[in-house]
């Protein structure tokens, strides 16, 4: 029984350590068995931030225009590694996220460089077996501050591009440090899932995380001193109660002229004329430097990809 204990102290002390745990542990990862485990650290409308332990991933790179070309082509040679294309011709289960390296400048006449990356199981986290093809290698990923943002759908260029352009305003507007060189675009579903897909975006924090909900400048509230009361003005008169001026009323009536406007002449309406816009419209039409390519082949395959998914599962 002891030794028992023992094991199971030390599973979860390994589990703790690399950070891999069962897939029951996030709501995001439904069709793995192991998934890639987190703290949050913070949670505000708009993003979150997480914490993660040092992992160890298979990566390979891809070259095209596009992100959903450049991870068809990546996912291909990473599938073949977990499904046996190593030296010791091994099966490997797939986990969860799988993560693209998204570089920030990108040049609309030339492709891009994507980095697709597979976390190693649990398993295989100390001692993975080598990969038969030479563009593969292994990346080792040290403890990581994020700012993460979700959304459904497909991960694909227009839609990455649109979240990581609507996460970047946030921290920008908010002074949070951030590397500014890439994003990364995290895939927890396969291409056959139709519905309920999670996908996030990435910015790896650099020095203090900053939690604080961030607020859109507004106009200048009116003083909240302003006299409200309304002045009276009493006419001179001459020594002799003689009045200087000629009413309009009766003598009876009392000489005392009563203003009908407050001493601000500042008009208290809003000028409407000005557009409103959500951050998603207004990031939806800024332009996105994407060219009209066609898509890319893979050089090890002579079949075409397009950018119609983030990646597409190969036979084994």
């Amino acid at each position: 029984m002891l030794i028992f204990s023992g094991l199971v102290v030390w599973a979860l002390m390994v589990t703790a350590e690399s950070g891999i745990g069962p897939s029951t542990n996030s709501s995001f990862c439904t069709e793995s068995r192991e998934c890639l485990e987190y703290e949050l650290v913070c949670k505000t409308d708009q993003y979150e931030v997480r914490h993660y332990s040092p992992t160890r991933w298979v990566s390979t790179d891809a070259e095209a225009y596009f992100l959903g070309v450049g991870a068809a082509m990546a996912f291909r040679r990473l599938f073949q590694y977990i499904t046996g294309a190593n030296h010791l011709g091994l099966q490997m289960e797939m986990t969860a996220p799988v993560l693209v390296r998204v570089p920030e400048e990108t040049r609309v006449w030339e492709p891009a460089v994507y980095t697709l990356n597979f976390l190693l199981p649990l398993a295989y986290q100390d001692n993975p077996p080598s990969p038969t093809n030479e563009k593969l290698y292994f990346t080792d990923m040290p403890d990581l501050d994020v700012y993460v943002r979700g959304y459904g759908g497909w991960m694909l260029s227009v839609s990455s591009r649109l979240h990581a352009h609507l996460l970047s305003q946030q921290l920008q507007l908010l002074h949070a440090p951030y590397n500014l060189s890439y994003h990364y675009g995290v895939g927890y579903d396969s291409p056959l899932k139709l519905l309920n897909r999670h996908n996030e975006v990435w910015y790896v924090a650099e020095g203090e995380v900053v939690c604080n909900d961030s607020q859109e400048p507004t106009s200048t509230p009116p003083p909240s001193d302003t006299p409200t009361h309304t002045p009276t003005h009493t006419p001179s008169h001459t020594p002799s109660d003689t009045p200087t001026h000629t009413p309009t009323q009766k003598p009876s009536d009392t000489p005392i002229h009563t203003p009908t406007h407050t001493l601000s002449d500042t008009p208290s309406h809003t000028p409407t004329d000005t557009p409103t816009r959500t951050p998603s419209q207004s990031a939806a039409n800024s332009p996105m430097p994407f060219p009209s390519h066609p898509p890319v082949s893979d050089p090890s395959s002579d079949q075409p990809v397009s950018d119609t998914a983030a990646w597409t599962t190969p036979d084994p």
